[in-house]
């Protein structure tokens, strides 16, 4: 097998209220969103974790997913070489955890994180 799929997330206005809507519809709980208004959930035994937030102010939102690689910046130059685009990173969101994101040739939007725990 390649790469892993080790984080999801999902994007949008009102992240309380899609917190709410994706724990009643799957069981999911979810620690607090903090200042960024991102809530996590966590994999359990069973699946991989994700987090569930607000977008800023005039950015519609998304559903994605992150792979684990080795080196952040060396994945999105890959991607843009293989006919994607570059939407964000590298970017630092916690100690030891690096991620970007870029949309394959047809505009799906895809996350690449690196570090020791994406969920941290």
């Amino acid at each position: 097998m390649g790469r892993p799929v080790v984080h999801f997330e999902i994007i949008g206005r009102d992240g309380d209220r899609l917190r709410a809507y994706y724990g009643a519809l799957f069981g999911w709980s979810f620690d607090s969103a903090g200042a960024m208004d991102y809530g996590l959930v966590r994999p359990g035994d069973a699946g991989i974790g994700g987090g569930i937030g607000s977008a800023p102010e005039g950015y519609a939102g998304h559903v994605t997913f992150y792979v684990d690689v080795a080196d952040v910046e060396a994945a999105l130059v890959e991607a843009e070489r293989l006919g994607g685009r570059r939407v964000m990173g590298p970017h630092t969101v916690a100690e030891g955890v690096e991620i970007g994101q870029f949309v394959d040739p047809e505009g799906h939007l895809v996350g690449v994180v690196r570090g020791s725990d994406p969920h941290a």
